[in-house]
């Protein structure tokens, strides 16, 4: 089992390790409006149960749903999000169009939506207010690794992106390379039993979020971000049908140092390892997520006109981008 700590990484104080949720109460000891969904209330009840109010986080774009949620945001000093991705960058909307609100993130996800400051402004809230990090992040195994094994492999998906491409950014240094390196390993060690190391799952995902949110994200991100937003794909699913599509590009992209490291860290090729997450998921191309060729037009578009491009130099240009789109239906 993977050795929990808790580390104050500077205003940040992230709680880790199997039985971490019963530290709740004392982490969470001043008045909070808890944002979350069914599954994840059920999986923490003393949480929902100490909340001064119950927010729950439907499906949707995270932009719409926080700035419908805005009207019914009471005056508590901190945000609560138990939940995935969506529910975490909700709350983070939130806290940005309301400050000086704090957020403390417990994740039923490998999202590490809790690790970074970057997710969409609540609607109706200027672009250029600061995004918000959360101020807590409490990440236990039992809820953080929860989800079912092909839900659980396209979301390792998701984490293995964020250590796979962080790295490669202008942006990047010596520490969130070693971050990503160590999460690489972590994440496919999970996979080697008849049954997932959830524990390795869920710290490898934590330090491949803060690899991400120190370097930024580029083209594998605005791929999948893009089909998310534009074509209704699930975040995890998304992350995992164009991973090994955008693994092939950033090896254009990246030096033969690094290309080694991964590969010794992961005992695979890059590639390899990509394409064995989505086979597990169940959902291997676009068109099995309901993809239309339509859709995959309008979201080749998009992504072509994202400046996080820029960020996986040299940027791809809309050819590119509609090339690895096709290779994912």
């Amino acid at each position: 089992m993977t050795r929990g700590f808790t580390w104050q990484d500077g205003e940040r104080l992230i709680r880790f390790g199997r039985g971490a949720l019963a530290d709740a109460p004392a982490l969470l000891d001043e008045p909070y409006t808890l944002l979350t969904t069914e599954r994840a209330g059920a999986l923490a009840p003393g949480v929902v149960e100490q909340a001064e109010r119950v927010l729950h986080v439907g499906p949707g774009r995270v932009d719409e749903l926080a700035g419908a949620l805005l009207d019914e945001l009471p005056a508590t000093p901190l945000l609560v999000a138990l939940g995935g991705g969506r529910v975490v960058d909700v709350a983070k909307a939130l806290a940005a169009a309301r400050p000086p609100a704090r957020v403390a993130a417990i994740p039923t996800t490998l999202s590490a939506a809790e690790m970074t400051a970057v997710h969409r402004r609540a609607a109706g809230t200027p672009a250029d207010v600061p995004g918000v990090r959360p101020a807590i992040v409490l990440n236990d195994p039992a809820l953080s690794a929860s989800q079912p094994e092909e839900e659980l492999a396209a979301s390792a998906a998701n984490a293995l992106a964020h250590a796979l491409e962080g790295p490669l950014t202008p942006r990047s240094s010596p520490v969130p390379e070693l971050a990503a390196r160590e999460a690489a390993r972590l994440l496919a060690t999970a996979w080697n039993a008849s049954e997932p190391d959830r524990d390795a799952l869920a710290l490898g995902a934590l330090l491949a979020g803060y690899a991400i949110s120190s370097t930024g994200y580029g083209l594998h991100h605005v791929l999948s971000q893009t089909l998310a937003r534009f074509a209704g794909v699930g975040h995890g699913a998304a992350n995992a049908i164009m991973l090994p599509e955008s693994v092939r590009a950033l090896r254009e992209r990246a030096p033969a140092w690094y290309l080694e490291a991964i590969a010794e860290a992961l005992g695979f090729e890059p590639q390899e390892f990509a394409s064995r997450l989505r086979e597990m998921t169940g959902v291997p191309r676009l068109r099995d997520a309901g993809v239309s060729e339509q859709q995959l037009e309008r979201c080749a578009e998009e992504a072509s006109r994202r400046p996080e491009l820029q960020l996986t130099p040299p940027p791809a240009d809309a050819e590119e981008i509609r090339a690895l789109y096709g290779a994912a239906y």
